[in-house]
């Protein structure tokens, strides 16, 4: 930021959705943030900063009146442990009201400045008097974030890894079957180190799925949280292939699992500092700490059988994710077991027009090579490599984790040219 060229600064800002802007945010830690804003536009950065999902963890006030109005309100009040003021008076008046907020900031309080003139001396000088950053008007939400990002995070520490949750319209649509496989997928395609976390505690699959029996999963992880680090992390996970590790379930019913909002926080951050992708498998439930996760996930993929009530469900389930994530995408949206026999279907294209969202994948119905990999206890792909199922989650694995854009079709009605297209996608990339 040595030389502040305004014009690089505000360019190339792309609006809400996946984009270069937000791929590098993390989540902001549990810190408590007040901004004093001078116009009401930068507020209304300010305010959507709030409301963005990385920033859930984090408690953020917006108040009017700038520099000034923040130096008054904490001569009797204590600071925060960050501070954002906006101002707009000349560069010495700036500095002088700057001097009667530090006199009345507690130790350990940051500050940002938020400026209109673009002028490396000011901003050497706000440095040298101890102010954290300062921010050339105007600026997008995500901006803010980053900014708050850089000032609490170690530049030298590795990003946090990739979050998937899969989650089903409805019970029994299989989201945790193609959560595994996709999974798979990821590890065996990229040689990626991947990490499954079974969140049914109680009937989680994922240990069947992958032969797996492992003596400690979650429930460990979660019984002793102050524990969680690596090295406990290392013992509880079990090895499912190369580069493919399993935080499995206890899928037993001698407790109930009444978990509070945050209570896997510390969990999948820890999991999220070691491995690139953690894929989370989410039981069709709506209790605080799924809604938490959806919230934040990096990605989402929502799986749904070809029904009224999987439309109903999804249709709401969209709906909420929408408010809850205004920064970011919809959700993928994959339809599973479509093509029963005998069995009347709503087609992809009512789908589509319902949630406003393109289908990424339609998996055919294949009761022979499903039933097979779930009885052996394997994945489809090591069942029959080159099925039309196989192939598809390798597909779903490429686009959430940003290897290849979403698969669209020019009519999604019919299942026969989705599926065809999907196989001449797939030869055109290879």
């Amino acid at each position: 930021m040595a030389d502040l060229d305004l014009d690089t600064a505000t360019a190339g800002r792309p609006g809400p959705g996946r984009g270069a802007a937000e791929e590098d945010l993390r989540p902001i830690p549990r810190i408590a943030i007040q901004a004093f804003c001078e116009t009401q536009s930068i507020a209304a950065v300010m305010e959507a900063a709030a409301q963005d999902r990385r920033m859930s963890r984090a408690h953020m006030k917006t108040h009017l009146g700038g520099l000034p109005a923040a130096t008054e309100f904490y001569q009797s009040a204590p600071t925060p442990n960050l501070i954002f003021v906006e101002s707009k008076a000349p560069p010495g008046e700036t500095l002088e009201t700057l001097e009667r907020l530090a006199a009345v900031c507690d130790a350990g309080t940051k500050v940002v400045v938020i400026g209109h003139v673009n002028d490396v001396v000011l901003y050497r000088e706000l440095l040298r008097r101890g102010v954290s950053e300062y921010m050339v008007a105007p600026f997008t939400l995500f901006d803010v974030v980053r900014t708050i990002g850089d000032l609490y995070f170690d530049p030298q520490s590795e990003p946090l890894g990739r979050m998937v949750a899969f989650v089903s319209a409805k019970g029994g649509a299989g989201s945790s079957t193609i959560a595994h496989n996709v999974a798979f997928s990821m590890a065996r395609r990229f040689g990626t180190d991947v990490v499954i976390a079974d969140l049914d505690l109680a009937f989680g699959t994922a240990g069947l799925d992958f032969n797996q029996d492992p003596p400690q999963g979650i429930a460990d992880a979660l019984q002793s949280p102050d524990r969680l680090d690596d090295v406990f992390l290392d013992r509880i996970l079990a090895k499912c292939a190369d580069h493919l590790s399993l935080l499995a379930a206890p899928a037993t019913l001698d407790r109930t699992y009444d978990l509070g909002e945050s209570a896997l926080d510390n969990v999948l951050d820890v999991v999220r500092q070691n491995v690139p992708t953690v894929v989370v498998d989410i039981p069709h439930v709506w209790t605080s700490w799924a809604k938490r996760l959806l919230t934040s996930a990096d990605e989402i993929v929502l799986v749904a059988e070809p029904d009224l009530a999987n439309l109903r469900n999804a249709k709401n389930i969209v709906d909420q994710l929408k408010a809850l994530r205004p920064n970011d995408s919809p959700p993928r949206f994959v339809i599973n077991q479509a093509g029963m026999p005998k069995r009347p279907e709503i087609k992809p294209d009512d789908f589509k027009k319902a949630l406003e969202i393109e289908p990424l994948a339609v998996i055919p119905f294949d009761a022979q090579l499903f039933g097979s990999a779930a009885n052996n206890g394997q994945m489809v792909a090591e069942i029959n490599a080159k099925s039309p199922a196989a192939e598809i989650f390798d597909t779903i694995a490429k686009t959430v984790t940003g290897r290849t854009e979403v698969l669209r079709t020019k009519k999604p009605g019919s299942l026969a040219p989705i599926l065809s297209r999907l196989g001449v996608a797939r030869k055109k990339s290879a």
